[in-house]
């Protein structure tokens, strides 16, 4: 494949020319910007299994990483806090070390069936006091530690993402078979897959199994 490349003189630089390109902002859509969690906003974390957490290194490398748990995992402290536990991963700590590095944090709040989503952002610290971990807590086992977001800004997502991708519309699901399974693909990627069958077949059993054992 050849290397994409874009003309300068096609690249928009400024927010004066980037606006130029649009209509002037709805005024319901600058309204709509709460810096608190009123009712509805909590309603709607309450009900969301999914979350998908951006942030930002100190270098401005940008990080999108997701989160789920049965809905309501995500604790609501007061109307303008929240606390995400974390649950075992890939020990990569991509989403804590950017928060070490630079506070600031978006949120997406998705639940199955909904066509719109909620956005929150604030600013994060990596918490470890027991009681809220405590409160956490999922097959009794407590998270090593929580994400808590101090909220800054909030307001609900229209549907028109949602709507074009038909994410929720059966009829457009695909069959992951389609595609090799993740663990062909990593060792693709990496130190190269098994030409064995009966070798990588194994592997994706061990996936599961570690899926089901390690999962809190």
């Amino acid at each position: 494949m050849d290397a994409f490349s874009i003309k300068p003189e096609h690249v928009v630089t400024d927010e004066q020319s980037l606006r130029a390109l649009f209509p002037a902002v709805h005024t319901l859509a600058k309204l709509k910007s709460l810096d608190v969690l009123d009712d509805h906003a909590q309603d709607f974390i309450r009900r969301a299994p999914f979350v998908c957490i951006g942030t930002q290194g100190s270098d401005g490398t940008a990080d999108v990483s997701p989160r789920g748990d049965p809905a309501g995992f995500v604790a609501i402290l007061d109307q303008h806090t929240l606390a995400i536990p974390d649950r075992p991963g890939n020990n990569r700590l991509d989403t804590m070390s950017n928060i070490i590095a630079n506070p600031n944090i978006g949120l997406l709040f998705i639940i199955p069936g909904f066509d719109d989503t909620l956005r929150v952002n604030g600013q994060a610290s990596l918490v470890t006091d027991p009681d809220l971990l405590d409160r956490l807590s999922m097959h009794d086992r407590a998270p090593r530690l929580a994400i808590v977001v101090r909220v800054t800004e909030v307001f609900l997502h229209c549907a028109k993402a949602f709507r074009r991708s038909r994410l929720w519309d059966p009829a457009h699901f695909q069959d992951r078979a389609q595609m090799p399974s993740l663990m062909k693909i990593l060792l693709d990627q990496t130190t190269g897959a098994p030409d064995d069958a009966g070798a990588l077949r194994k592997m994706d059993d061990d996936l599961e199994k570690a899926y089901k054992s390690s999962m809190y």
